[in-house]
């Protein structure tokens, strides 16, 4: 990778910004999302090093997070590591193209953009997702049915809205442990003890 260097300050860099994050987009998610793009990346014609910085700076600048425009964080972390304005450019394409609430409808114009929209939506749903679900929830003063609710607004539709193979190989397995999930949710809730 041509971009070793950046790639390991922009590690240290999500460390530090998302330093106290307990609410399911801290720097553990954002490394999960850097492996899963990397590992898609593997089977696709891309910019690997597009593909990193994106997926690591994909929530730098958050609108649940940050109040920031036009990528400030990320630019700034950018500039700050000599990245040409043109690859940043590329770079802050793939990352406005992740975010779920913001492009529904819509899929990434470039392949960097739906290996890292990709690899978000695999961390959202699987074991990992549940938990992020909860400590999202927790966070944010949501009931428990509250974000079971959020199971079926988002998390159940991210299956069919994965952009690569590699993608939708992973994201079947995931589906299928959310759906086991609320299967023996929905069994807890209305099982009477026996005594």
């Amino acid at each position: 990778m041509r971009l070793c260097a950046a790639v390991s300050a922009a590690k240290d860099y999500i460390e530090t910004l998302f330093a106290g994050n307990s609410g399911g987009h801290g720097a553990d998610h954002t490394l999960r999302v850097y492996r899963n793009a990397m590992a898609i990346a593997e089977g696709e014609i891309c910019d690997p090093d597009i593909v990193a910085l994106a997926a690591l700076l994909h929530d730098a600048d958050d609108h649940k997070l940050f109040d920031t425009k036009d990528n400030a964080n990320a630019r700034a972390f950018l500039k700050g590591q000599n990245i040409p304005e043109e690859m940043a450019d590329r770079i802050c394409a793939a990352v406005n193209s992740v975010s779920f609430s913001q492009n529904r409808g819509r899929r990434p114009e470039t392949i960097e953009g739906k290996i890292v929209q990709d690899a978000d939506r695999l961390d959202a749903i699987g074991a990992v997702g549940i938990a992020r679900t909860f400590a999202y929830g927790g966070e944010h003063g949501r009931s428990l049915d509250d974000s079971i609710a959020h199971f079926h607004e988002k998390l159940l539709l991210l299956k069919d809205e994965m952009n690569t193979g590699t993608g939708r190989r992973l994201a079947e397995e995931r589906h299928a442990f959310l759906l086991a999930f609320l299967a023996e949710y929905q069994k807890e809730l209305e099982e009477v003890p026996q005594l």
